[in-house]
């Protein structure tokens, strides 16, 4: 046993604060803590240590909040949360819950209105009000923002809601959704494009009926209906060990396939909320490196573990856009083990990982070179010229794909900051990403302290993620209950039952769409070495 660091977590039992120690032992990292009351605990923080490390070498700190949303003197993470002096991250997306209400009873959710026994449903006035309050952040306004739930599309006014977060100036709006309700009417699609949505955050846990159960049968019909408006998706994968991590492979290469509106896939090893024994910890229990592992495995070696870095390392890009501009820019400064992330492009049925034809590490670092020059006064335009004389270098010209101009690209978003050019990048390209939220096994205290993923709740306080979801008694179910109406008087008010929310599937019908048949075919494609 080798230690890495001390930290801070939670007892999984009583909540109480408990120092832990991470370390690695057979070449994974581990975290343990022990409470006087129930005891050791250990479990898997990381799959590789060798990967930790490399990460590791990217953590940064971002400039927190100026005007944090708790005043309390001396607060204590993460129970004084809201946001607090303590946190070092902006809110990069908030997540605003619309509903607990769902179509679907997933094992493995964080919640929904049946458990709990009430129907949360937040009013327009008071979402106007928690976006008011992510814009009213300073230095970094947050100008993402993610309607969540249940399921969103529940929400008779949606579209309405769609409208108000717009009002306040946010550019980006992702629907988080299981499809089903879009799969079905394509005008639902065609209104929330139209209210500004630009994103489906798509659950898709898998290519078969085994590893999908939640939607297999009605994504195909989702993709197609944002296919005609033009509304790009997000494929979302919980991954869950033994039970769908043999198919991320099958998950990537569909993505490939559906380039023209497949944006990203956004992998989500899974977290082991609630209490649950240790066997069953073992069972389930997968990590970010594990994941690109069976990547790496499932495209026989085409994208490795190389190519993915972890989510501060686009700390570099942005201090040096802010040292161009002179003004706070966006910080995805969360901690080096949340997250990764690559892009992978394809060219006549081969992809190519963006490490394959740029030196990221070589082009990082110079442009560290170039923000301190610029912080120490050097002249804009110098740098500039400087850097589109330099490009070339970290790229391999005979390796890039062919219609893909990348100096010009870079030189655009680095020195021009347009976007469209981001945009371009984007559309050629997948965007393969990695986020790990934790649970009560693994909880690190350090880690929520650097949270960009927020939650905005009807008290004006903003939550980091794996505080919202982890500790539910603390904010979420806290927050919720006080807000929320209990079913039966739900169900007398708008003469609804909400058992009839759930929704009943007829597979037999759904597998005679043509959207469905095609869908079969591209599996059966990408299974004969096809995309």
């Amino acid at each position: 046993m080798q230690e890495i660091r001390k930290t801070a977590s939670l007892c999984p039992e009583c909540l109480r604060t408990l120092p832990a120690t991470i370390f690695e032992r057979d070449g994974k990292v581990w975290i343990k803590k022990t409470c006087p009351e129930h005891g050791e605990f250990e479990d898997l923080y990381h799959g590789s240590y060798e990967w930790y490390r490399r990460a590791e070498r990217y953590a940064k700190d971002g400039k927190g909040i100026e005007n944090p949303q708790v005043t309390k003197e001396a607060p204590v993470c993460p129970r004084d949360c809201g946001l607090c002096k303590l946190h070092k991250s902006h809110t990069a997306l908030a997540n605003i819950v619309v509903t607990n209400r769902c179509d679907l009873s997933c094992w493995y959710c964080f919640f929904f209105a049946r458990k709990v026994g009430y129907v949360y449903e937040p009013t327009l006035e008071q979402i106007d009000e928690m976006v008011g309050v992510i814009r009213s952040e300073r230095p970094i306004a947050c100008n993402a923002v993610q309607l969540t739930g249940g399921e969103p599309l529940l929400r008779d006014d949606l579209v309405d809601i769609i409208k108000i977060v717009k009002k306040h100036g946010i550019d980006h709006v992702q629907l988080n959704t299981n499809g089903i309700r879009l799969a079905f009417d394509p005008e639902l699609v065609k209104r929330v494009r139209e209210a500004g949505v630009n994103t489906l955050y798509l659950s898709f846990d898998g290519v078969s009926e085994q590893a999908n159960p939640k939607n297999h049968w009605e994504v195909p019909l989702t993709i197609e209906n944002a296919r005609k408006v033009g509304l790009g998706i997000v494929l979302v994968p919980t991954v869950i060990k033994s039970v769908n991590d043999h198919e991320v492979g099958d998950i990537l290469k569909y993505g490939f396939k559906n380039m023209d509106i497949v944006r990203s896939v956004n992998f989500q090893p899974v977290a082991l909320v609630g209490r649950m024994p240790r066997k069953e910890r073992d069972k389930y229990r997968i990590t970010i490196p594990d994941v690109i592992k069976r990547i790496e495995e499932q495209t026989d070696g085409a994208i490795t573990m190389e190519d993915f870095f972890p989510v501060p390392t686009a700390m570099i890009i942005s201090e040096f856009v802010e040292a161009l501009v002179g003004h706070p820019t966006y910080d995805l400064s969360s901690h080096f083990a949340c997250g990764a992330a690559t892009y992978v492009f394809k060219e006549n049925g081969k992809l190519i990982p963006i490490t394959r034809f740029i030196d990221v590490e070589g082009l990082l670092e110079y442009l560290k070179e170039k923000t301190e020059e610029l912080r120490q006064g050097k002249s804009k335009r110098w740098v500039g010229l400087k850097l589109l004389a330099s490009i070339g270098k970290f790229i391999d010209g005979k390796q890039k794909p062919k219609d893909l101009d990348i100096n010009k690209i870079l030189y655009n978003i680095f020195i021009k900051h347009n976007y469209d050019a981001l945009g371009q990048f984007h559309m050629k390209s997948l965007f393969i990403g990695m986020m790990h939220f934790m649970d009560l096994y693994n909880y690190d205290i350090e880690r929520v302290k650097r949270c960009c993923i927020h939650y905005a709740m009807t008290d004006k306080r903003v939550i980091p993620f794996c505080a919202f979801n982890v500790i539910p008694e603390w904010y979420r179910d806290k927050d919720q209950e006080s807000q929320g109406i209990p079913i039966e008087e739900w169900e007398r008010r708008t003469g609804r039952r909400l058992q009839d929310d759930l929704y009943k599937r007829d597979v037999d019908r759904l597998k005679q769409t043509e959207a469905y048949r095609k869908f079969v075919q591209q599996i059966e494609e990408i299974r004969r070495g096809e995309f």
